[in-house]
């Protein structure tokens, strides 16, 4: 689908292109701008013959004045790149000279596109707060070292290619589970490269063309990609503070008759909630009533004994003719380099699940499974250790939003690595824009709901050294201030920054 023509998303583009500071405020921002939509024409993205937005609403979504979009629309009319006719708009009229070559095949946006960018692009003047990740823990310099002095000659004497997963990594997982509450059998585990590639598995062995898939509402934004990438429509249901609630969802299951439901039980993200082991209960009866099969996704499920009790994971409910998919990961545990993860399933779906996985890649990493299998009896005593700093950190971040941002509005997560907060009467993809320029980067609501019920809301991670915290917190405090004068909608003329 041609999205080119909705500000938003071509304010996503070319936003945090824009630059940040004295830089971007200059009086060149329209030749800027003009040059980050002239790199874009003619790639996916906009295409020959694909309308802009409006002058006035890209002013308003990238909180820039009308004039600056005006003049920079006037560049790119003299450049010969768009043309402007009266009752139609402004159009791509011809690809840019220079730039992306034909054989550069960008990928079109989707709603992870702001989340996953500065993965991409790497670090750089702007303090990002797209994704939570901490460094890897110390641990895994010992544990390598190790095994490459003992394990390793083994491991080499090995054809190497583990579509299931390494033997002894799959008994470390199966234990992992039972030791949880639930039980499990190495038969019953199928190993990933991370908690993302297991979702886009279930994705391509459940989701057909047209099929709806049942989510929390807000989720996290990744899965709109991986569903809408195999044609899956995605039907949202609210939480409350026991996880999804289950008379919406029983609702939207009699509407939409969705194949699979995706939750994040387990701290949920963005929001943090942990799901009751009565919801947990209901929801898996439920899903078990309406042959909907369940995807639960544990990648969080690690935290700080201290803290709240976790129950078993969802398939832990189940009825025993419920179909029940566990995901779960090392990654945001222990380090987001090792990319671990692995599903939890009945034996004739991990036979099928393998399946899927060595058409993908014929097995994970084995060194790295190797690595993983030594961690994983001790990821309790490892995640705590992490969980501690995260605390430290959580009330960090609080404290300082208090103090500098007053306004907004949030409620303390028993667990994930980030807060969800909503700016009061904001739209925050606004905001987003604004915080840009003053050096921060953040993930606006809608990436994680599109229906736009969370458009005023943002999610802010606190994975960040104490120094960091307090520069961004700052940071976003100046923009916040800005915005607040200028207003998201000014009249023609009239400067936002």
């Amino acid at each position: 689908m041609d999205r080119s023509g909705d500000p938003a998303v071509l304010a996503d583009l070319i936003g945090h292109r824009l630059g940040s500071g004295s830089a971007a405020r200059a009086g060149g921002l329209y030749r800027r701008l003009a040059d980050e939509i002239a790199a874009l024409i003619g790639s996916s993205e906009l295409p020959v013959g694909a309308r802009l937005p409006a002058e006035r609403r890209l002013a308003e979504s990238l909180a820039i004045s009308r004039s600056t979009v005006v003049a920079a629309y006037d560049e790119l009319r003299a450049r010969g790149l768009v043309e402007s006719r009266r009752g139609s708009g402004t159009t791509v009229a011809r690809a840019a000279s220079r730039g992306r070559s034909r054989a550069d095949k960008r990928m079109p946006a989707g709603y992870g596109e702001s989340l996953f960018h500065r993965i991409t692009v790497g670090p750089g003047e702007v303090i990002s707060l797209t994704y939570a990740v901490d460094p890897g823990l110390p641990e895994l310099s010992s544990e390598l070292i190790d095994l490459a002095s003992t394990d390793l000659p083994a491991l080499l004497g090995d054809v190497g290619y583990h579509p299931r997963g390494l033997p002894v990594l799959r008994e470390r997982i199966a234990e992992h589970f039972t030791e949880s509450g639930l039980p499990t059998s190495a038969d019953e585990i199928v190993v990933t490269t991370g908690a993302h590639q297991a979702i886009a598995l279930v994705t391509q062995m459940y989701l057909r063309n047209g099929a709806a898939v049942a989510i929390e509402q807000p989720s996290w934004p990744g899965c709109f990609d991986l569903f809408g990438a195999v044609g899956g429509r995605v039907v949202g249901v609210p939480l409350d503070d026991a996880g999804i609630r289950p008379d919406l969802l029983d609702a939207a299951c009699a509407e939409h008759q969705p194949a699979m439901l995706f939750v994040m039980p387990t701290f949920h993200n963005p929001t943090g909630r942990l799901m009751s082991a009565a919801r947990r209960r209901q929801v898996a009866e439920l899903a078990a009533r309406r042959g909907v099969v369940v995807v639960e996704d544990n990648a969080y499920s690690a935290w700080d004994p201290a803290g709240p009790e976790i129950p078993p994971p969802l398939a832990a409910y189940a009825p025993d003719d419920a179909e029940v998919l566990t995901i779960g990961s090392v990654s945001k545990a222990v380090w987001g380099g090792l990319r671990i993860g692995w599903i939890r399933a009945s034996r004739p779906l991990a036979e099928r699940l393998a399946r899927h996985k060595a058409l993908a890649d014929l097995g994970s990493p084995v060194i790295d499974q190797a690595l993983t299998a030594r961690l994983l009896p001790r990821l309790g005593e490892l995640t705590a250790a992490r969980a501690r700093v995260a605390t430290v950190r959580k009330k960090l971040m609080g404290e300082l939003l208090t103090q500098r941002l007053p306004e907004w509005e949030w409620s303390t997560p028993v667990g994930g690595s980030a807060l969800w907060i909503r700016l009061p009467g904001t739209d925050a993809r606004v905001f987003a824009q604004v915080a840009l320029r003053h050096g921060v980067e953040v993930v606006a609501g809608q990436a994680m709901d599109p229906s736009g019920a969370h458009n005023d809301y943002l999610r802010v991670p606190f994975a960040y050294s104490e120094e960091v915290l307090d520069d961004a917190v700052s940071r976003l405090a100046r923009a916040w201030h800005e915005l607040r004068r200028h207003g998201p909608g000014p009249g023609p003329g009239v400067p936002v920054v």
